[in-house]
């Protein structure tokens, strides 16, 4: 990391700085600032201590940030609030980088490890006296949420089954919504489900739908399938969006590239659909916005990536989604993720599950559950976590229903924990409506 930010993401964010016109909406609306009296604020730490910056630290209190980009989504001047404070706070971690935050951030890695042993790992998590131990030496917050294993890998899964009338490596199908067929040099590590009347999409499950929240991406391939589409799975890693939130550029670029260039193995034209709403985030907007990645990769990836409920509501829009839902009669809460919000493509969750006949959806209207990846996980970090998400434990609580819905991993982790309840992906309810949970 250099020591000046000479990035194409820092000229971005600074284009916008005076714009700025000290109007105070993102102090006001900032979940931080709220709870955490130390943060001296977006406005101070973002736009107005870049002016003094000229590469280096002014202000360290712009560590207590969480990043969570409501800031830059509530300004109505369009400065990047938060793209700005994502830059400076890499440049103040540059050469004293935490062991903490280097061991967290490799989400693939823990993956790895916890899902071969995932009885053992997820007991290790609850031993309080190992927690304790974790927190005294690695700085992780001993009542953090954290993961819990799967008994296999979406890839396993993936590889182990055979859904009905599905055909490995067939002649490619037509092509999805005016996408070209299928080149690709890595088919060895690719699966495809069929058969396909409507073409050919291609599935990316982020770390967490591969090692943690496999059933997300079980349920949504099948969900996708049900509707006619062929999914394609390549051989995929890490997009490097915890490196990036922990100030890593140079790291998080190579994995961003790297994942492009997978994503990219399996048909250049062809739509690529995603249940991790953060990891759509870091590809559509942060991975350019705030690390300044300005190859033809990522410009190509960015532009086909749609989460998995956009890509339900834009065929709903389009005509094309079928309207025969089983009825579910149900108060669900519903928790829109920053990085959703970030995204600029409104709440499609709500949209699509407004057509399920008996479903009353319930949106949280906060700002942020207090987690924001890995913020919430940390020692120093934790109890402002826990602060920002208290109303919307309550809220929660307070519908009284069983279950609650939230698009991104770490959030619901972070539900589960804060209300004590069943957590899991607007698909859930779709998978459900399609009559494809087992009753």
């Amino acid at each position: 990391m250099k020591a000046t930010l000479e990035l194409l993401g820092h000229e971005l964010a600074r284009m916008s700085l005076d714009e700025c016109v000290k109007c105070n909406i993102c102090e006001t609306q900032c979940p931080v600032m709220a709870v955490e009296p130390k943060f001296a604020g977006p406005k101070f730490v973002g736009p107005q201590a870049e002016r003094f910056r000229q590469g280096e630290s002014v202000d360290r209190t712009l560590d207590d940030c969480s990043s969570c980009g409501t800031c830059t989504l509530v300004c109505q001047q369009g400065v990047k609030v938060a793209e700005l404070n994502s830059q400076a706070r890499a440049v103040m971690k540059a050469g004293h980088m935490p062991l903490r935050d280097k061991l967290i951030s490799q989400t693939v890695l823990m993956g790895k490890v916890m899902v071969p042993m995932a009885p053992l790992a997820n007991a290790a998590l609850r031993i309080k006296a190992l927690r304790a131990l974790v927190e005294a030496f690695f700085g992780v917050a001993k009542n953090a949420p954290m993961p819990v294993a799967a008994p296999q890998t979406f890839a396993k899964w993936l590889k182990r089954r055979e859904p009905k009338n599905a055909v490995n490596n067939p002649a490619p199908a037509v092509p999805a919504q005016g996408s070209g067929t299928l080149t690709s040099s890595n088919a060895e590590g690719k699966r495809r489900t069929g058969p396909a009347p409507r073409g050919q999409v291609v599935f990316f499950h982020g770390c967490a739908g591969g090692y943690f929240e496999v059933e997300t991406s079980k349920r949504t391939v099948e969900v996708l399938e049900h509707l006619g589409y062929e999914v394609v799975v390549p051989r995929q890693g890490c997009c490097g969006l915890a490196q990036q939130s922990n100030g890593l550029f140079d790291a998080a670029t190579k994995n961003i590239l790297k994942l492009c260039r997978e994503l990219r193995t399996a048909g250049q034209e062809l739509t690529i659909i995603s249940a991790s709403g953060s990891c759509t985030g870091m590809l559509k907007h942060e991975a350019h916005e705030i690390m300044g990645v300005d190859a033809p990769e990522l410009a190509d990836v960015s532009t086909r990536v749609r989460d998995i409920m956009e890509f339900l509501a834009d065929l709903d829009a389009a005509g094309e989604l079928p309207h025969n839902f089983q009825r579910i009669d149900a108060v669900v809460p519903y928790h829109a993720p920053c990085q959703l919000k970030g995204q600029a493509m409104g709440l499609p969750a709500m949209d699509v599950l407004a057509l399920i006949p008996g479903l009353t959806v319930v949106e949280s209207g906060m700002a942020c559950c207090g987690i924001a990846g890995t913020y919430g996980l940390k020692k120093e970090k934790f109890k402002v976590a826990q602060a920002v998400g208290a109303p919307l434990f309550q809220m929660i609580q307070e519908t009284g229903s069983d279950l609650a819905i939230c698009d991104t991993e770490t959030c619901r982790w972070q539900l589960r924990q804060g209300t004590g309840m069943r957590v899991e992906h607007p698909i859930f309810l779709v998978h459900q409506a399609l009559g494809l949970t087992p009753p």
